[in-house]
């Protein structure tokens, strides 16, 4: 069942001038993680699992430009995150008594009800990646009619390519138009659709699993309420514990945050964030999102349907190729003839990409749905079980 209908998301600012922060305005907020230990488990375990975030994000966070936002830099951010949760789990098991008591019992189950908005956040980028699989099929339309092997290019070849090129670039621009009417479908990562598009204005009509007035930006709002720096007396009381939750919470959401980014999504708009440079794992978290913003306002990424940057390839590719074929006289000259077959060979090698890295990736978000789903119950339960009178 899709997380809509386990819970309505509440009313909250446009997301043109929503922004969360982790910036605290007072300093009696701020834990850092440089202060000295005290001599507990409880706040080493916190701490170490901060140093853990750190250090994972700081990999993730090593990419070069050319491969950040790719499909395999995605899959390696989701594996981070999911090796992050696991380490979290642990924690939320060894602390189960703690984590039934005012005040981690609110914080708790705050980052629970994060998760649960979390799912449909996967349900939409599940069928952004659909999106994208229905792009490489013109692709593949492309490929086949301007085969590279073929010792000259035809006009009929060549109007076919046109075509498969011309419904690309209209199903691409259809995904940049954030308001489009979409079809209300509940399809969620427990249970497989039998339905598969004939056209594209079917496709159109059954690419959205979440329903016709859902918002990647309010749902990403709805993620970070009352996400809140921990208050320092909190943090004493709590032996850190309280940290080490508020962590994970900003791993979940930055993650989540990345995914619409990257990824075609319905109302895909971007609320700002704010980071406190006193965590450890704010930095390398940090960094990523100050360049994911900086892709986002290049002047050839600002109207993207997704900033992954396969998506950028395609659309560069499609624009190159069109101009390239637009008002050309049969039979082609042999340069024209070359230029267009060295732009079928970089169209190839975006085909493959996203041929060879589509499918892994669904399967790891579907993992990550799934892994939320069972975390959330099984941590749930063992709390409960803690604290169960005997």
């Amino acid at each position: 069942m899709p997380s809509t209908d386990l819970q309505e998301l509440s009313s909250s600012p446009s997301p043109s001038t929503f922004s969360f922060s982790i910036l605290s305005r007072r300093r009696d907020q701020v834990h850092s993680t440089d202060s000295p230990l005290e001599s507990n488990g409880q706040e080493s375990e916190s701490e170490a699992f901060q140093r853990t975030v750190a250090e994972r994000f700081q990999d993730v966070a090593a990419a070069p430009s050319e491969e950040l936002l790719s499909i395999p830099w995605i899959h390696k951010l989701l594996e981070t995150f999911l090796s992050v949760h696991e380490e979290f789990k642990a924690i939320v098991f060894n602390n189960r008594s703690s984590l039934a008591k005012p005040p981690m019992d609110k914080h708790i189950n705050d980052f629970f009800d994060r998760s649960v908005k979390a799912l449909d956040v996967c349900n939409a980028i599940r069928d952004g990646i659909d999106h994208i699989r229905h792009w490489q099929k013109q692709l593949e339309i492309v490929l086949s009619a301007l085969d590279s092997n073929q010792r000259s290019i035809g006009e009929g070849q060549l109007r076919r390519a046109k075509k498969a090129l011309i419904d690309l670039t209209i199903a691409m621009l259809d995904d940049r138009d954030s308001s489009a009417t979409v079809s209300h479908r509940n399809r969620s990562f427990g249970r497989q659709s039998n339905h598969q598009p004939r056209s594209m204005a079917n496709f159109r009509s059954l690419s959205w699993s979440v329903s016709r007035t859902w918002s990647a930006a309010r749902q990403l709002q709805a993620i970070s309420s009352n996400l809140a720096p921990p208050r320092g007396n909190e943090t004493s009381a709590t032996n850190g514990l309280n940290v080490g939750v508020f962590a994970m919470s900003y791993v979940l959401l930055f993650v989540m945050w990345t995914l619409v980014a990257a990824i075609p999504c319905q109302d895909r708009g971007l609320p700002t964030q704010v980071f406190m440079r006193q965590f450890a794992w704010a930095a390398p978290i940090g960094s990523l999102y100050e360049r994911i913003m900086e892709e986002s306002k290049r002047r050839d990424r600002r109207n993207s349907c997704g900033l992954m940057r396969e998506i950028y390839e395609i659309e560069k590719c499609v624009r190159l190729m069109n101009e390239l074929t637009d008002c050309v006289e049969f039979p082609l000259t042999e340069e024209r003839e070359r230029q267009v077959k060295e732009r079928v060979q970089e169209i190839g090698k975006i085909y493959e990409a996203i041929k060879e890295g589509l499918d892994p990736l669904e399967r790891l978000v579907r993992v990550v749905f799934r892994r939320i789903v069972r975390s959330r119950t099984e941590g749930l339960d063992s709390i409960a079980r803690a604290n169960a009178p005997e």
